[in-house]
């Protein structure tokens, strides 16, 4: 930390705590005028309905209203009011103005005063200060009139600010509890920055239903118009449980018209604390996956992360990162982050801490090429738990360098996986990709060995040895997403091998949380297959990002032609594979050959592939090359 941010601390604490008594001074002001102006009304308004009532009783001749007894079953009526009404909280900010809850309350103290008032009224000494009809009346009166007065409080707070600059106007779709919440909840809000204008429902038994003075104005087929005829900005789903299709359908129908589309939170959420403006968010294109929530058993995550030490290699990648800060939740002793870049290393860092604390003993700089400094690592700090995250992983890359992807996703891996079982690691986590499956091309090849050679160290060491394979990362480093954003923001076609080529896609988060689930059931020698849902097709995914980033402009892509390596589709399982079973609800469980880099013989050992890397150096060997010699170990000779 430098001395002017250590300097400018102390200040900024103090302008907080500023900010904090002013908010609690003018919140205290808020309630004495909240007491004060309804205490007023009620009043005012029980003199009023007393002395009209007694007025209206004797024909409208004022001569004959005991003016005196008058003023005496006021008060009494006033006081008992304003007791039993403070007591259930009408004016200390306890019940939401003009709610069904304050109506009831209103009504209870109304009855209370008039109650007293009669009783005032018929006491001996009294002698009839004010008929009783006149009383009865008088409480009526005062009920509809404090009533009346509230409900137009209310609807002056509410349109306090009805043209506010720079307000987006909203159209809500989904006229249920959540829409109502939703709407409410913005008009609640005078910093919102959305005003919503309308809403719309597929519903026929709510056509024409109002609701907080907004009426449901078409359905899903009236998007278009409904936007042109408000001059609408964005729509919400407020339909939390609504089907995957609908969000699509509707999401589709609301871009094509030019409106950005935004979304609620899932039900679970809702449910616990209701909608809140600031739980309102864009859609993303994550949303458009069609897979169910996953739900994680965090028991049995924790019962292998809390109090041990784990180590993540690639810790600075999009993966390895959000498992660092994942896995910290789950109380480790300490948590040992090792990349080979300290750009990677150095970003890490302020995500997780804010400060780029790169003096930090947990933070380790170091190749996973480099044995003896794996060596070094492990026996110095002893680590228990190990998620294997540092690969090569970029298919055009790694075709035109063969080498550096059989050097770090082999040998590499080999090397991670040997002082691991060296020093005793209880848990290892070999994070793999689909790419491994009836691989075609160097990434996946060398993935494809390192699951192997990984089931074959769970049979030699004493520890539990696993592979987690899953597909494409949406928004990882690297990953068509940055480069589509990339391409549009610089108004320039996006760039798809093939109109039809799919891949399976997930969300960071969710990869790394099935990661953690498959670490605490994995058995030794598993390959844990993360359930991907169905394959996206990559122009969809383009198309779908155009909306969100320019909704209402007709995208421009461009087709490449599939590169060397690629495949039109991706699998999840290869044919050598055997699927055991499903341990989870989002996880499968198979097993693949195991395979011993010291005694597989062919063209495929250790050995030939270290001559292979040598000759690479001088002769330039193709990937094509890499890949035949390769061959004989991605599935053994049972192929």
């Amino acid at each position: 930390m430098t001395e002017i941010e250590s300097a400018a601390q102390p200040g900024q604490e103090e302008s907080a705590r500023r900010l904090l008594k002013r908010a609690g001074r003018v919140g205290r002001i808020a309630r004495v005028f909240r007491f004060a102006l309804l205490s007023i009304v009620d009043s005012f308004l029980w003199a009023v309905a007393l002395a009209v009532a007694s007025y209206a009783r004797f024909g409208f001749d004022w001569s004959e209203v005991n003016v005196g007894g008058l003023v005496i079953v006021a008060l009494v009526a006033i006081d008992v009011h304003l007791v039993v009404g403070g007591f259930v909280g009408l004016y200390t900010g306890r019940r939401r103005l003009a709610s069904f809850e304050e109506t009831g309350w209103v009504a209870v103290a109304s009855a209370s005063g008039a109650v007293a008032a009669l009783v005032v009224a018929e006491l001996p000494a009294g002698g009839n200060l004010v008929p009783l009809s006149a009383i009865l009346a008088a409480g009526a009166y005062q009920v509809i009139g404090a009533l009346a007065a509230r409900y137009l409080g209310r609807t002056l707070l509410e349109w306090r600010f009805p043209h506010r600059a720079n307000r987006r106007r909203l159209l809500v779709f989904g006229a249920g509890e959540a829409g109502y919440q939703t709407v409410r909840a913005l008009q609640r809000d005078s910093e919102a920055d959305t005003v919503a204008v309308a809403l719309l429902d597929d519903d026929p038994m709510k056509a024409h239903l109002r609701m907080q003075r907004l009426r449901v104005v078409g359905g899903r087929n009236d998007i278009a118009a409904a936007a042109e005829r408000f001059g609408a900005d964005a729509l919400l789903i407020a339909m939390p449980s609504v089907s995957h299709e609908v969000i699509v359908d509707v999401a589709d129908r609301a871009q094509a018209a030019g409106l950005t589309v935004q979304v609620l939170p899932r039900l679970s959420q809702i449910v616990e604390h209701g909608v809140r403006v600031r739980d309102i968010r864009d859609i993303t294109l994550a949303d458009f996956l069609s897979r169910p929530e996953v739900h994680l058993d965090l028991d049995q995550i924790a019962a292998y992360l809390h109090g041990k030490r784990v180590l993540v290699t690639g810790a600075g990648g999009s993966i390895g990162s959000q498992l660092c800060e994942t896995i910290r939740t789950f109380g480790p002793e300490r948590v040992f982050m090792l990349d080979h870049s300290e750009n990677n290393l150095h970003r890490l860092c302020l995500r997780l801490d804010g400060t780029a604390a790169e003096d930090s003993p947990d933070v380790l700089l170091a190749d996973i090429r480099d044995r003896e400094a794996l060596r070094e690592i492990f026996d110095r700090l002893r680590p228990q738990v190990v998620f294997h995250a540092a690969a090569h992983k970029h298919v055009p890359f790694l075709e035109l360098h063969p080498a550096e992807g059989v050097k770090t996703n082999v040998f590499g891996t080999l090397n991670v996986l040997g002082v691991a079982a060296e020093f005793g690691v209880e848990r290892f986590v070999n994070i793999s990709t689909d790419k491994a499956a009836d691989p075609v091309n160097v990434l996946g090849m060398t993935k494809r060995i390192a699951e192997r050679v990984t089931a074959h160290v769970a049979t030699q060491a004493p520890g539990v040895f696993l592979s987690v394979r899953f597909g494409n990362v949406l928004g990882s480093d690297g990953s068509v997403i940055p480069t589509f954003r990339e391409q549009l923001l610089q108004g320039r076609a996006m760039t798809v091998t093939h109109e039809d080529v799919t891949r399976y896609f997930m969300t960071i988060p969710e990869a790394v949380h099935l990661v953690l689930q498959a670490g605490a059931i994995g058995c030794d020698g598993d390959v844990l297959v993360l359930e991907m849902g169905e394959p996206v097709k990559i122009v969809d995914l383009a198309r779908r990002l155009a909306a969100e980033l320019k909704p209402g402009i007709p995208p421009r892509i461009t087709f490449t032609g599939l590169r060397p390596g690629e495949k039109l589709h991706e699998v999840l399982f290869s044919a050598n594979d055997t699927t055991v079973d499903k341990p989870h609800e989002a996880l499968w469980r198979c097993r693949v050959p195991p395979l011993d880099p010291i005694e597989l013989d062919g063209a495929g050992s250790v050995a030939e592939m270290s001559g292979l890397l040598e000759r690479t150096r001088s002769h330039g060997v193709t990937s094509t090359a890499m890949r035949s010699h390769m061959a004989s170990s991605v599935e053994g000779n049972g192929r």
